[in-house]
């Protein structure tokens, strides 16, 4: 039975207008497809975004990595510890801070992402093929901006803090 307060126009209205629904479907949807295409490299999607983050210069720690993949840190832990067991991700003390760790590459994670590039490169030309080169650009923007928005509104409200 329906509750008169809670009819199920709102059930269809949040279906019709929620964002956030929206962008979780959408997720939900370009990672299968991703996981799909680098199962044969035994990755997730997560997984190679992840490696993709350690390819720089100088190793991050992991709360350099937390805010540039949106995830907490103890998730961030527990993500980096099966490529840690594959030999993929090193681990090593910060110089700077005995408390600290700073997280590399292995030669067998930048070998292993080599291989997961061009995978990664034809998924997406697929995706753009699908969508529309232009389309994918502005759907990128777009969520970019929204992350670039919270960041700026998660700072005003830490403002204070302290």
């Amino acid at each position: 039975m329906m509750d008169p307060d809670l009819p199920l126009a709102v059930t269809h209205e949040v279906r019709d207008r929620c964002l956030c629904l929206q962008a979780q479907r959408a997720a939900r949807a370009l990672a299968r497809r991703f996981d799909e295409a680098l199962r044969p490299l035994a990755l997730t999607n997560g997984q190679f975004s992840l490696l993709m983050s350690l390819n720089r210069p100088h190793a991050p720690r992991v709360g350099d990595l937390a805010p540039l993949l949106a995830i907490d840190r103890t998730t961030l832990s527990a993500a980096l510890k099966p490529l840690q067991r594959r030999g993929l991700v090193v681990s090593e003390p910060d110089p700077q801070d005995a408390r600290g760790r700073r997280l590399k590459l292995s030669d067998a994670g930048r070998a292993l992402l080599k291989q997961a590039v061009p995978v990664w490169r034809r998924m997406h030309a697929a995706i753009d093929a699908e969508i529309g080169e232009a389309r994918a650009h502005r759907i990128h923007r777009d969520l970019d901006e929204l992350v670039k928005s919270q960041a700026a509104n998660d700072g005003a409200h830490g403002a204070g803090r302290g």
